[in-house]
C-alpha cells in the first residue's frame, strides 16, 4: 500500500488515490473482525467508516453470541434449532459452516479481550432465546453485548499497524476494471481507494420501515451499492420484525427490550391481563400473534411483564426504561412489533464471494442463505464473526485488478419518511398484493424490490405472511427470491 497516501486520506490532506489489499466499507462486528483477519495474515487494509469508531449499529446489539458452548449441547444441535427456525429455507451448507465454527469464534473474541458474563463457578453464563432448545447464548454485560464487543474490536482496529481508519466518509460507488473485477470504491469526499478485494460491511436495511429498531442509517445503501456494481440479491421479502419492541414511552419508541429478557422468564399479556402466545417461540410466531391480538383488539401495545427478572442481569434496558418514567421492576411495559433485522441482503457463497468477482459481503447486508425464512435468535452476532474471518481470508487470494473505470455514484438517498410509512403500511407483518403492487411505484429503489419479491412469493413462510396465500408452498422449500444484475424480475433458485 502506499502508506502515506492513505494516511493523507485518513488526515483528509486531499490525496486522490490511496491502494491496499483489502477495502473494508463499514465498521459493524463483520467489517472490524474481517478486517483484522486480513490484517492478521500481513495485508494492508483500509477500513472506511461513515460513523465514528464503535458507533455503529452494532454497538446497539442486545443479543448475544450463539454457539454450541455448554457440555450437553453440539454443533448438531444448533444445527437443528437453526433450521427449524429457517423453516424449510435456511441453506444446509452455510448453516453447518456456523455452528461448527462459531465455538471457535467465541474463543477469538476472548483472546482479544471481550469478557463475556459468568456464572458463579466462572463458567461462561449462557442464556436461553426464542427457538434455541438449550442455553447457548453468550453475552457480555447482559444486553450490552454489542458496545462491549464493538468496544474491544474497534481497539484492536484502531491500534493495527496494518489498518488505516477513514471515519466520516461513506462509499459513494464501487469500481470495477475493464474485466468486471471490482477494484475499489469512490468515495463521497471525491477520493477513490483501489484494492484487490473490497468487503462490503455496511449494515441491514431495516430502517427502511417506518417503525424500527434500527438506526436511521441501516436502510440498505450497501445492497444498492453492490446492485450497481453487478451483484445479485436475495430473500429481500423476509424481514423479521422484533416482537417487543417498547411503544408509547415518549423519547424510546421503537427501543428493543432483548429476548433474552423473556429467556429468563418475562412474559407477554394482552389488555385484559391473559398471557397468549408461548414467548419463546421463534421470533416470527410470537411477532405475528402480538400483531393479531392488536388488530383484534384495538390496543395500542401488549405488555411485557418482566417484574420477576432480575434487574441486575439486564442493567442497561432497566436504566433506559426508567429514564423514560417506566421501572420494570414494578410495572408492566407497553410493547409492539418493529422491524428490526432482514434475512435477505447481497447473495453469497460460504466465503462472503458475491458474483462480481473481487467484492464480497459479510454481516446484515450479506445473503448466504443462513437465516432462511426466519432468523435464529443471536445467530446473526456469530454469522459476523465466523463469515467475517471466512471473507477476510479468501478476499487475500484476489489477483490485482486492472485499472478501475469510472462509476457513476449509486442512487443512494435515504428513504423519504412517505416510504418509510408506506413500507410500514405496505409491507409489514402481513401484506397482500394490492398493497405490495402500490409499493412498486414508490421512488426508492430497495422499497420496490421488497415488494416485488414479496410479490413473487406466493405463499407464507416463516418472516413473510402473505394474506392471499396463507399456506406454505412446499414446492418452495429451500427456492430462495433472486433478483440478479441491474435488472430483471425476481426468480427463485435452489442454494447447495
Amino acid at each position: 500500500m502506499r502508506r502515506d497516501a492513505a494516511r493523507d486520506l485518513a488526515r483528509g490532506y486531499g490525496t486522490h488515490v490511496a491502494d491496499a489489499d483489502v477495502i473494508v466499507i463499514g465498521a459493524g462486528a463483520a467489517g472490524l473482525f474481517s478486517a483484522l483477519v486480513a490484517a492478521a495474515e500481513q495485508a494492508d487494509v483500509v477500513l472506511v467508516s461513515a460513523m465514528p469508531l464503535a458507533e455503529t449499529a452494532s454497538y446497539w446489539a442486545q443479543g448475544g453470541l450463539a454457539a454450541a458452548l455448554a457440555v450437553e449441547d453440539s454443533a448438531d444441535a444448533h444445527l437443528e434449532d437453526t433450521l427449524a427456525a429457517g423453516r424449510n429455507l435456511t441453506r444446509l451448507s452455510a448453516a453447518r459452516v456456523l455452528v461448527d465454527e462459531a465455538p471457535a469464534r467465541f474463543a477469538d473474541l476472548v483472546r482479544l479481550g471481550v469478557r463475556f458474563d459468568a456464572d458463579q463457578a466462572g463458567d461462561v453464563a449462557l442464556g436461553l432465546e426464542g427457538g434455541h432448545s438449550i442455553r447457548r447464548v453468550a453475552h457480555a454485560g447482559g444486553s450490552a453485548t454489542g458496545r462491549r464487543i464493538l468496544r474491544e474490536l474497534s481497539a484492536a482496529v484502531a491500534g493495527h499497524a496494518r489498518i488505516e481508519v477513514l471515519e466520516g466518509r461513506r462509499a459513494s460507488a464501487l469500481l470495477t476494471d475493464a474485466a468486471g473485477h471490482c477494484a475499489g470504491v469512490a468515495l463521497d469526499d471525491g477520493h477513490t481507494l483501489h484494492a484487490r478485494a473490497t468487503i462490503l460491511s455496511t449494515g441491514g436495511a431495516a430502517a427502511l420501515w417506518s417503525r424500527t429498531t434500527n438506526p436511521p442509517g441501516s436502510w440498505g445503501s450497501g445492497l444498492l451499492l453492490a446492485r450497481a456494481a453487478g451483484a445479485a440479491l436475495a430473500d429481500l421479502e423476509f424481514v423479521q420484525f422484533h416482537p417487543t419492541a417498547v411503544t408509547g414511552l415518549r423519547g424510546r419508541e421503537g427501543f428493543l427490550v432483548s429476548e433474552a429478557v423473556r429467556g429468563e422468564g418475562a412474559t407477554l399479556h394482552d389488555i385484559d391481563g391473559e398471557r397468549f402466545v408461548d414467548e419463546l417461540a421463534p421470533r416470527d410466531v410470537v411477532a405475528r400473534a402480538i400483531h393479531r391480538k392488536l388488530r383484534e383488539t384495538g390496543a395500542p401495545a401488549v405488555y411485557l411483564d418482566m417484574t420477576a427478572v432480575d434487574p441486575a442481569k439486564f442493567p442497561n434496558i432497566v436504566e433506559i426504561l426508567r429514564e423514560a418514567g417506566r421501572d420494570p421492576a414494578t410495572e408492566r411495559i407497553p410493547v409492539a412489533p418493529a422491524s428490526h433485522y432482514v434475512m435477505g441482503g447481497i447473495v453469497t457463497d460460504l466465503d462472503g464471494r458475491t458474483v462480481v468477482s473481487g467484492l464480497y459481503a459479510v454481516g446484515e447486508c450479506a445473503c448466504s442463505g443462513l437465516h432462511g425464512a426466519n432468523r435464529l435468535a443471536s445467530n446473526s452476532l456469530s454469522e459476523c464473526f465466523v463469515f467475517g474471518r471466512r471473507a477476510g481470508l479468501r478476499a487475500l487470494d484476489e489477483a490485482p485488478a486492472g485499472t478501475p473505470g469510472t462509476a457513476d455514484a449509486a442512487a443512494l438517498a435515504a428513504p423519504s419518511r412517505e416510504t418509510r410509512e408506506a413500507m410500514w403500511r405496505d409491507a409489514g407483518l402481513e401484506r397482500e398484493p394490492g398493497a405490495l403492487t402500490r409499493l412498486l411505484e414508490d421512488p426508492h429503489p430497495l422499497a420496490r424490490l421488497v415488494a416485488a419479491c414479496a410479490l413473487h412469493r406466493e405463499e407464507s413462510r416463516g418472516a413473510h405472511t402473505r394474506s392471499d396465500h396463507p399456506g406454505v408452498d412446499e414446492a418452495l422449500d429451500g427456492k430462495h427470491t433472486v433478483v440478479a444484475g441491474n435488472a430483471g424480475s425476481p426468480h427463485f433458485e435452489a442454494w447447495s
